[in-house]
C-alpha cells in the first residue's frame, strides 16, 4: 500500500535544519522522508547561494579574474593570432565582464538550477509514476540533496588558497572528476569536456535525489528509478558539452 509522506506531518516534529543538513550525508533515508513530512525550501536555498558567493569572491581574491581570462584565451588557442596589446585588451574587457557575470551566477545560479531539477522531480514523480508531488516538497527535495556540493566548495577554497592559481580552472576547480588532473593545453577539448562530467558530486546528486524523490512520491516509485532518469539526464548533458567542444 503506498504512504503518503504528508499523513504523519502532524505525528512528529520535524527535524531542524542543521539535523536535515547532515541527514543529507550520513541518513538520507530518514532526512529526505523528514523533509517529505514536512518541507522547506529557504535555508538549504540561502546557504547554497551563499556557498557561491563565497566561491566566486575567493577566487576574485586568490586567482583574479585577469588571471582567469588570460588562461582562457590561452587554452583556447587564441593568444597566438593576437598582439601582445589586443590580447591585454582583450583580458581587461573580458575581466569586467566576468566579474559581473561570476557575481550573477551565484546570485541566481543555485536557484535556476534547482528550480529546473525541482521541476524534472515532479514532472517524473507525478507524469511516470501516477504521484501527487507538489512543487514546494519537489524544490526542497532539490534544495537539500543539493547541500552536498557545499563540500565541493570547500575543496575548490582550499585548492585556491594553497594551489598554484595559474593552474586554477574555474570551470573544474576541484579534484573530484578524472578532468581536473588533465593539462587543458595537451588535452583534447572534447575528451576534457567528458572527463569533467565524470564527476562524483554529481553522481552523489543523483543518488540523492533518487532517495529524495522516492521518499517524496510516498513509496510510488524506487530510488534506483527515479536515479536512472536523472542519469539520463546527466548524459544528455555530458554529450551536448562534447558535441559543443567538437564544433568549436
Amino acid at each position: 500500500m503506498d504512504i503518503d509522506p504528508t499523513t504523519s506531518e502532524q505525528a512528529e516534529p520535524p527535524r531542524s535544519f542543521w539535523s536535515r543538513w547532515v541527514g543529507v550525508y550520513f541518513s538520507p533515508g530518514e532526512t529526505f522522508g523528514d523533509i517529505a513530512r514536512a518541507p522547506g525550501f529557504i535555508p538549504p536555498l540561502i546557504v547554497s547561494i551563499i556557498s557561491g558567493l563565497v566561491m566566486t569572491e575567493t577566487m576574485l581574491f586568490k586567482v583574479g579574474m585577469e588571471r582567469i581570462v588570460r588562461n582562457a584565451i590561452e587554452q583556447r588557442g587564441g593568444a597566438g593570432q593576437l598582439s601582445a596589446e589586443q590580447i591585454d585588451q582583450a583580458v581587461q574587457q573580458g575581466a569586467k565582464f566576468g566579474i559581473v557575470l561570476t557575481h550573477v551566477s551565484a546570485l541566481l545560479g543555485p536557484p535556476i538550477f534547482l528550480a529546473i531539477v525541482a521541476a524534472l522531480g515532479l514532472a517524473i514523480v507525478n507524469g511516470i509514476y501516477g504521484g501527487q508531488l507538489d512543487f514546494k516538497r519537489s524544490f526542497s527535495v532539490a534544495c537539500y540533496a543539493n547541500l552536498i556540493n557545499v563540500i565541493g566548495v570547500l575543496m575548490a577554497v582550499m585548492i585556491m588558497f594553497f594551489g598554484d592559481p595559474e593552474r586554477f580552472n574555474p570551470n573544474n576547480p576541484m579534484p573530484s572528476n578524472p578532468g581536473f588532473f588533465l593539462n587543458p593545453l595537451e588535452t583534447s577539448k572534447p575528451l576534457l569536456a567528458f572527463a569533467g562530467s565524470l564527476d562524483l558530486f554529481s553522481f552523489w546528486l543523483i543518488a540523492l535525489l533518487g532517495i529524495g524523490y522516492s521518499a517524496a512520491s510516498g513509496g510510488k516509485a524506487k530510488a534506483f528509478s527515479i536515479s536512472a532518469f536523472f542519469l539520463g539526464g546527466w548524459l544528455i548533458i555530458a554529450l551536448a558539452k562534447v558535441a559543443f567542444e567538437l564544433i568549436m
